[in-house]
């Protein structure tokens, strides 16, 4: 069996990927550059589909690939970070976010499902400290990940017990979505210092615990939130 990963080539996507085979299992990797997909996919050995998630029926091309390969994990590490004023902001800014956010999440979710069902998988999904805190300009962000917050609880009741679902919610991490912001070094020494562990992430940080989520050691876990952020959620 699989676990099928999207947004493979990304800082968490990639060290997920890396984690999930080192500890024997084996991914199917899903990004929409080819050149790094088939690099990643030659090193671990793995499968892998070349799409982009906002194309319509983006999972056919998933499933074509796949076959008939059982699946038993499914992880969304697809994002973005639209940071602007209200004022700043439109219509297509809000709906580009959803649909890169949360509908292709639901696409492919419900493409898989069966598949997932008939294995008791595990669906990881990805949030952000944002939703829980609150900051300046995040509008966008915040509502599209906030939809996948209640995805995720409305998912956990609806697929239990055969399928488990649960939410990753990091606080900004190293990664290509976040070197607008990080590639200043005092901007993010700044940012750095507003988390009680003094540091930003790192992809691993939270691929550690997406690891966790889609094994069998998390086989009592299901419907939760988990803060993957330095502490800045809960302590600042």
């Amino acid at each position: 069996m699989k676990k099928l990963i999207l947004g493979a080539t990304g800082s968490i996507g990639s060290s997920l990927a890396k984690k999930v085979t080192a500890d024997g299992g084996e991914v199917h990797l899903v990004g929409r550059d080819k050149s790094s997909l088939a690099e990643l996919a030659s090193e671990l050995n793995s499968t892998f589909t070349t799409c982009d998630v906002l194309e319509e029926n983006f999972s056919d091309k998933i499933f074509s690939d796949l076959g008939e390969t059982p699946i038993n994990g499914l992880a969304y590490c697809v994002g973005s970070i639209d940071l602007k004023p209200i004022k700043m902001t439109k219509k297509s800014d809000y709906m580009q976010s959803f649909n890169l956010n949360l509908i292709s999440a639901t696409e492919i979710i419900r493409r898989a499902s069966d598949n997932l069902k008939q294995n008791k998988g595990s669906i990881v999904l990805f949030s952000t400290v944002a939703v829980r805190r609150g900051f300046t300009n995040h509008s966008i962000v915040s509502s599209a990940k906030g939809a996948i917050e209640g995805l995720t609880l409305s998912l956990a009741a609806e697929f239990a017990p055969n399928i488990r679902v649960n939410c990753i919610a990091p606080s900004i991490s190293k990664s290509k979505i976040a070197n607008f912001i990080l590639k200043n070094e005092k901007m993010a020494d700044s940012i750095a210092k507003m988390h009680p562990l003094k540091r930003v992430g790192d992809g691993s940080d939270s691929a550690s615990v997406a690891n966790f989520l889609l094994s069998d050691n998390s086989s009592w876990i299901t419907g939760q939130i988990l803060g993957v952020d330095g502490g800045r959620s809960s302590l600042t």
